[in-house]
């Protein structure tokens, strides 16, 4: 079988089928497994909250079996526990003056989002176990402590963690690595699939930059920035919208140990923090890092960024998330390193996220396509990954 993308889904459902006995070739065109957007994001294992304007709740359904699932999952499909990846406190939601979504209609579906993990019977399998979902206002004086007061107007505290992506990434590789039934094609660049007889069924071809390979007994295209273009190539029906977008965010390590929280700022186009040992943290604000989006069908080619620029961006993103989040600032007198890194977002929506309206603010149109011996998977969010690549491997089985 063939995989095209070596992202965390792509890895995830080769690891899933190569243990069910399949002999499986994996395709990047990078030069190592998890190298883009899998390696370098906030790696929130969502469980719905961060889609407050989407009161019909159908995000939150749609994200929170993957999310309760993540740990075992992963832990099955990397051979070690995660626990030292897991951010070590409850996620802050805070709401911005600016917010698209109001305290009144952020605390009822807050409300909402917590009966729903309640009502679950895996909750207890969370990145850290709930046994109660409520989600608590944070007073006064702890939004004082913590936060720009002009700026936040409100905060509670819910049962959302996340996980360092780079740790985990690392851990995926070295699964890859050890698994003899994959056959990693890295700087590779696919370019197509064929069929027999121009349908999509078995003997199947994946052609690349390099030449064809084959033949496969089915293929899954589980790329990011590039699986709507070879959708399109097949026949296959697109979304309704969609769009591309290019992110970056700053990863610090500290010298010593910072009471930073983890914190969201919502709802709409701001930034949030993590902190995950309490020396390494994430750093981002969603307006300076977005430095590239598009809504053709190919993502745009992103600009590249010579030293001083990456130091500028760099800087700016502790700055304004800083002046927001103000024990951000109480970081920089204990940076050891800080980095800049990222890589593309997909989403089968579009609109700036200042607009309500937005498509953006929805990601319950995520999932598993079949025709013939050919799977598109639309991953949605890091959390559902390992979720969806076991589906495929239970399709393809």
């Amino acid at each position: 079988m063939a995989v095209l993308g070596a992202g965390i889904m792509g890895a995830s459902t080769a690891l899933f089928l190569a243990r069910r006995g399949a002999r499986v070739t994996l395709f990047d065109r990078a030069a190592t497994v998890l190298a883009g957007a899998s390696r370098s994001n906030e790696g929130k294992i969502h469980l719905g909250y961060l889609y407050a304007a989407d009161p019909s709740l159908d995000t939150a359904r749609r994200l929170l079996p993957g999310g309760l699932a993540f740990k075992a999952l992963t832990e099955e499909l990397v051979g070690c526990a995660i626990d030292p990846a897991v951010s070590r406190d409850d996620d802050l939601y805070v709401l911005h003056r600016a917010s698209v979504v109001g305290v009144d209609d952020a605390t009822r579906y807050y409300e909402a989002v917590s009966a729903l993990v309640d009502q679950h019977a895996e909750r207890a399998e969370y990145l850290s176990p709930i046994r109660e979902a409520r989600p608590r206002r944070l007073s006064q004086r702890d939004l004082d402590a913590g936060f720009d007061s002009s700026t936040i107007v409100a905060g509670f505290r819910v049962p959302e963690r996340s996980v360092a992506t780079e740790w985990v990434a690392d851990r995926f590789a070295a699964a890859i690595d050890a698994e003899p039934r994959i056959d990693c094609r890295l700087r590779t660049t696919v370019t197509g699939v064929r069929g027999a007889a121009e349908r999509l069924v078995h003997p199947l071809q994946v052609e690349t930059d390099e030449g064809v390979d084959g033949p496969f007994d089915a293929v899954v295209n589980a790329l990011w920035d590039g699986r709507l273009v070879l959708d399109a190539s097949l026949g296959l029906p697109l979304p309704k919208t969609w769009s591309h977008r290019f992110r970056l965010s700053a990863f610090v390590r500290t010298t010593r140990d910072v009471e930073v929280p983890s914190a969201v700022v919502a709802t709409g186009p701001f930034g949030d923090v993590k902190n995950y040992t309490g020396r390494d943290l994430y750093l981002s604000w969603y307006p300076t890092g977005l430095v590239a989006e598009g809504n053709a069908i190919a993502a745009p080619v992103p600009r590249a960024l010579g030293e001083d620029e990456r130091a500028r961006l760099l800087g700016e993103i502790v700055a304004r998330l800083g002046a927001v989040v103000t024990s951000v600032r109480d970081v920089l007198p204990y940076v050891a390193s800080a980095r800049l890194a990222g890589g593309w977002v997909y989403a089968a929506g579009r609109g700036p996220l200042d607009d309500r309206a937005s498509t953006l603010h929805r990601r319950d149109r995520v999932g598993i396509e079949r025709t013939g011996d050919y799977v598109s998977v639309d991953t949605g969010k890091y959390s559902i990954a390992p979720w969806l690549a076991r589906q495929v491997a239970d399709l393809l089985a």
